[in-house]
């Protein structure tokens, strides 16, 4: 399979990184247009979301109908078991359901290589929900998310209204309340065509609907982590090690005459202590190796790797796996690599040479820089290969 080129820069393209973090970010939406209606083409078509709702065993949490003008029960289109009965999904669309497929980078490999692109620019897990809805017909009514979103227009044309922020840029834990929030005038209305995306940060309320004809968009969305998750997390590392912030809240502390005098001078000197020693980077590393320890191996290819290892020699050519995440760190003189979930030990000499092999697309190995001789750089190579982290390049 060739490899998707869906990069985070093509992906906000003509927009530089620079300028989209700048001005966009978690600021205001950014909508492009790109009149080629190809553009998206090698991410995902309709025959390739044909074969996955027809060949695969889904069940509602992965697929469902949405529709804004009916009520849809899950029992409309799914088998007692919960399995998606696909010809009754297909009926409800044709009756104005949207078809909505949660997580479908599980099963389209290009999606999942855009996914892992993203995290590894963002630092910030993403994942794809896609939406397929017929004509003159609406999905969602208004709403907003709780994460940022990429919405990429690959087939039909969509038209959006963006209305206000009621909650800016709202937890994952403030869904939006239909019955509560209350929508502004629109500030954006556009349409989208195939090859057009648009950013919203989490929060924008919006709503879409289609014309003449159906229409089908990836979403990607932005499963951020926050300062407040960061900072909950150098509070419990603190607390670990000291008994004050373990101690319960005063007896009768609920009481209308409870004096809290002494409790907020507890309260104050707890604050103090967090401000002086919290520990920051052990709060970032933990986020840090929560994110790389759980990005799953993508490693197509690699029983015909594994079976050519002997063949190996300083003069074939290797590289990086694409889209590789991973972390190292030195510790007790050894180079200690986090990646797949595992870690991988080599000896301390191995380092400029192993660096140079991860961050490298294309190279020789004889080219590896550093002290090991040609034997030690093929017997590094190919413990790097069994790895899953470099491939050769036949």
């Amino acid at each position: 399979m060739a490899e998707s080129t869906y990069t985070f820069e093509k992906l906000i393209a003509p927009t530089s990184p620079a300028a989209f973090f700048a001005e966009y970010w978690e600021k205001k939406p950014l909508l492009i247009r790109r009149e080629d209606a190809a553009y998206y083409s090698e991410l995902l078509s309709l025959r390739s979301l044909d074969r996955v709702l027809t060949t695969q065993t889904l069940n509602r949490e992965m697929c469902f109908i949405a529709n804004a003008t009916a009520s849809v029960s899950p029992e409309d289109f799914t088998f007692p078991d919960g399995v998606v009965d696909t010809a009754r999904l297909f009926q409800k669309f044709a009756d104005g359901g949207t078809i909505v497929f949660n997580q479908l980078q599980a099963f389209v490999p290009h999606l999942m290589e855009l996914c892992r692109s993203l995290e590894r620019e963002l630092s910030t897990r993403f994942q794809t929900n896609i939406y397929m809805t017929p004509s003159k017909a609406q999905g969602f009514p208004t709403h907003y998310d709780s994460h940022d979103v990429f919405i990429l227009q690959v087939h039909g044309v969509k038209h959006w209204v963006l209305y206000n922020t009621p909650i800016e840029l709202p937890f994952r834990g403030q869904p939006f309340q239909r019955d509560v929030t209350v929508k502004g005038e629109p500030t954006m209305q556009f349409d989208m065509r195939p090859g057009d995306m648009l950013y919203m940060p989490r929060g924008t309320m919006h709503d879409a609907t289609t014309g003449e004809g159906e229409t089908m968009h990836i979403t990607v969305g932005a499963l951020q982590t926050t300062w407040t998750e960061l900072l909950l997390e150098a509070v419990a590392k603190l607390a670990a090690g000291d008994v004050d912030f373990r101690r319960s809240l005063p007896p009768g502390y609920a009481s209308s005459s409870y004096d809290r005098k002494e409790a907020k001078a507890m309260f104050d000197s707890l604050l103090k202590r967090v401000v002086e020693q919290a520990d920051f980077d052990g709060a970032m590393d933990h986020f840090a190796d929560d994110l790389v320890s759980s990005r799953t191996a993508l490693i197509e290819g690699q029983m015909e790797q594994m079976l050519r290892l002997g063949d190996i020699t300083v003069e074939h050519r290797a590289g990086a796996r694409p889209n590789l995440i991973y972390r190292h760190s030195e510790v007790n003189g050894q180079l200690v690599l986090s990646c797949y979930g595992a870690e991988i030990r080599l000896p301390d000499h191995a380092t400029e040479p192993t660096r140079f092999a991860l961050d490298t697309a294309d190279y020789k190995i004889s080219d590896l820089p550093g002290d090991l001789d040609d034997a030690g750089k093929v017997v590094l190579v190919k413990r790097l290969v069994r790895e899953g982290l470099v491939r050769i390049q036949y």
